[in-house]
């Protein structure tokens, strides 16, 4: 009888527990290192003793906490490849720059910048000991930032000289023959302006 009473006193727990882990941490219990495949629950097999329950309850509030933590977390968990779209331009301003309106979008400043490139031919001997020859290469600017667009406009004439650091643009556009066409553009974060026009013609 005694032994029955100690019996229905005991208590006997059985609980199953299924969990999803979003991202991987070295820090999760169970022995789950730093792999985790997502597909598959995580599963707390059987508990019956009191101690083991109180255990399996801290581990299961360990376990809650690190997912709130992760899911709250702003940092991505995992590194990606680095790349870079940098494009760097210093030469003299083609045309006065144009602000347009573009639909559903702020005004850009678009104007062109000329580089040269310059080499020697090579002449009879083979080496380069021949004419000069220099080849120039024409870049359309666009500048979207309010400020920087603003003063671009204001203050870039036709044959300034500028320094323009940007990124390229891949576009594309319909032409007035309906005719899909793809345009290649520098979209300008910083623009340094060198000289002035008027004081080069003035020297």
């Amino acid at each position: 009888m005694k032994q029955q009473q100690q019996q229905q006193q005991s208590c006997c727990f059985r609980f199953r527990f299924f969990g999803f882990i979003s991202r991987a941490d070295s820090a999760l219990p169970f022995g789950l290192g730093n792999k985790i495949n997502t597909e598959r629950p995580i599963e707390v097999s059987s508990v019956r003793t009191k101690d083991n329950f109180e255990m399996f309850k801290r581990t299961t509030l360990k376990l809650s906490t690190l997912m709130i933590r992760m899911a709250s977390s702003e940092s991505f968990p995992y590194t990606l490849e680095k790349s870079m779209n940098r494009v760097q331009l210093l030469g003299r301003v083609g045309q006065d720059p144009v602000m347009r309106n573009l639909e559903g979008r702020n005004s850009v400043t678009v104007f062109s910048v000329a580089t040269n490139e310059t080499w020697k031919q090579a002449g009879n001997d083979g080496a380069g000991s021949g004419e000069i020859t220099q080849k120039t290469s024409w870049h359309r600017i666009s500048v979207f930032r309010p400020g920087l667009r603003d003063l671009a406009y204001q203050y870039i004439k036709k044959g300034s000289r500028v320094y323009v650091e940007g990124r390229l643009d891949y576009a594309e556009y319909v032409d007035k023959y309906s005719v899909k066409r793809q345009a290649t553009n520098i979209l300008a974060d910083h623009i340094i302006f060198l000289s002035d026009p008027h004081k080069n013609e003035e020297e």
